[in-house]
């Protein structure tokens, strides 16, 4: 049996080693149209800031490496131009120029995708740069080094966009970041990428949120953006980091199907249209497990896992079926951690799913403990059954775990009551003896029993206070050092004691720093026989990192 993989990263490299642990006498091939097999394409950003100093530690086999480990015939810079399918053959180009023909028996096609770069004028300016492989990298680090660049635009605020601004903050040059939308990280909803925000400033990262760029001018030696709205910024070196398409030329021009998102459509097994030829990673579309809707997901342990699936599908037949993935990531953005999993609250809203959702501030372990730091949580989840639907976590230590955690229950079918149940190891240095994940469950709970009714910050922003009270139950210390503009302060301690000042003909909105006191709060006031009165989903730290990014954007547009 002859076994030929297109693409020899991530889903290509991880088959090819399966495939030849299933069956050592099978023939197999790897065309890599690059000169790298089996890089780490994460850690890119990292080599270019400095971080990671060996370049060869970006390679986690070497093409003649892997080929003896796995006696695999690997051929870099050989690109695969064309496919037949009724005799079984690709055309080859080798990097000479040279075209040779290559039969197969069966075919896998993992030939990733390519960054977005939009015909927008200037495009082509030398120091504009889109970071996609070990080619694109050798690039920008040589240009930053030879240039001492001091001032970068990095246009996109996604996984890589933030990593690269890090990274290239790093070597010591002034970076500014550049997004159509209104918060950075578009893939978490706003309450959470709002303390990204507040951090990226204090870092000294400037922030462009809600600009459009509309063309790139050449200025001495410099590059000058134009946006939309009229403004213009100079810097040294732009970074595209604007998105990725899934690369389906071949497939295309083979008859393969493509699906209705723009990738290669594949069954359970990830096989394509055509029997014998399969496909796996950024190319293909697969049903999300959670909607049952085709999607597009760019991460590595996704294709790496499709590739061991693929491999039993195409040496013993169609008998491993892929589950699915749910798009559970994290990014490092200077000393805070960002992971989501599952749908976030907006895309819940624009699929028309109903929904709730809970923000919740922990500690990463015990208070008591030295170094503790704050993590945030967010949940979403249907709001009768309680099912797990999406997770967010912001935070300086142990976002990892609690992510990880609630990825799993989300791909078992969990639900928000499973979080109350989940055993931690426990240990001052590690968690508390509620770990932010159970904390996290207990609040959704409420939340969905009606024990605690909530608002959102931005339902506070829209309240109208001659039918509403806004009621601080902070301590005065607080209230003074920051508060939401008409809020009466009335501490817990002291509300039995003052209940009489508050009027029993209005709705009344809680709030304290994090949510905790204006629960207790809740509780008191309800059972005073206060019939309308809601806590302010995660407190006042949600809302005053809202309210602080929001202020700095229009300050930015105005000025």
């Amino acid at each position: 049996m002859k076994y030929v993989v297109i693409g020899g990263v991530a889903g290509g490299a991880t088959a090819a080693a399966r495939i030849r642990r299933a069956d050592e006498f099978a023939e197999i091939v790897i065309l890599e149209k690059g000169k790298y097999i089996s890089y780490a394409n994460c850690g890119l950003p990292y080599y270019i800031g400095g971080v990671i100093a060996n370049r060869d530690a970006l390679f986690l086999q070497t093409p003649a490496s892997f080929g003896r480990r796995f006696n695999v015939d690997v051929r870099i810079e050989n690109e695969v131009i064309s496919i037949d399918t009724n005799s079984k053959s690709l055309r080859v180009s080798r990097f000479d120029g040279s075209v040779y023909t290559e039969h197969y028996d069966k075919l896998l096609l993992s030939p990733g995708a390519t960054p977005v770069i939009p015909p927008l004028e200037g495009i082509e300016l030398d120091g504009i740069f889109t970071l996609r492989n070990v080619e694109d990298t050798d690039r920008i680090k040589n240009y930053v080094n030879s240039r001492r660049v001091k001032n970068v635009v990095v246009v996109g605020a996604g996984f890589i966009g933030l990593e690269m601004a890090e990274n290239l903050h790093h070597t010591g040059a002034t970076v500014s970041i550049v997004e159509m939308a209104d918060q950075i990280m578009p893939v978490v909803d706003f309450s959470i990428a709002s303390h990204l925000h507040l951090h990226l400033l204090q870092k000294g990262v400037q922030l462009y949120l809600k600009e459009t760029v509309e063309r790139f001018e050449k200025c001495g030696d410099n590059i000058e953006i134009c946006f939309k709205s009229g403004k213009r910024i100079v810097t040294e070196i732009v970074i595209l980091s604007i998105g990725v398409r899934p690369e389906t030329k071949l497939a295309k021009e083979a008859g393969l199907k493509i699906g209705e998102t723009g990738g290669i459509w594949v069954d359970e097994y990830l096989e394509t249209s055509e029997k014998n030829i399969y496909a796996v990673g950024d190319a293909i579309e697969f049903p999300h497990p959670l909607t049952g809707k085709p999607w597009l997901n760019y991460l590595a342990n996704p294709a790496n896992r499709q590739g061991r699936v693929v491999a039993d599908n195409m040496v013993f037949g169609n008998t491993t079926q892929y589950e699915g993935a749910i798009g559970t990531a994290i990014a490092k953005v200077f000393d805070m951690s960002v992971a989501s999993t599952g749908l976030s609250a907006k895309k819940l809203k624009q699929m028309e799913i109903p929904y709730k959702s809970s923000i919740t501030h922990s500690g990463s372990h015990a208070g008591y403990y030295p170094h503790a730091l704050p993590l945030t949580l967010k949940l979403t989840y249907d709001p009768i059954s309680g099912k797990l639907y999406g997770g967010q976590c912001v935070g300086y230590d142990g976002v990892d775990k609690r992510i990880d955690q609630i990825a799993l229950l989300i791909k078992n079918n969990g639900t928000i009551y499973d979080l109350m149940q989940v055993e931690h190891a426990y240990a001052p240095p590690f968690s508390s003896a509620k770990d932010p994940v159970a904390i996290a469950g207990y609040v959704a709970s409420n939340i969905i029993s009606e024990a605690m009714p909530v608002v959102t910050w931005r339902q506070i922003l829209m309240m109208d206070h001659s039918t509403s009270l806004l009621l601080d139950v902070r301590t005065p210390d607080e209230y003074k050092y920051g508060a939401i503009e008409g809020a009466l302060n009335i501490p817990v301690d002291s509300l039995r004691d003052r209940i009489d000042e508050l009027p029993d003909n209005k709705e009344i909105y809680l709030y304290c720093a994090i949510g905790l006191r204006g629960y207790l709060a809740l509780k008191i006031l309800v059972s005073h026989g206060f019939k309308n009165v809601k806590n302010l989903s995660g407190g006042y730290k949600t809302y005053a990192a809202a309210i602080t990014q929001r202020n700095h954007t229009t300050m930015l547009e105005s000025s």
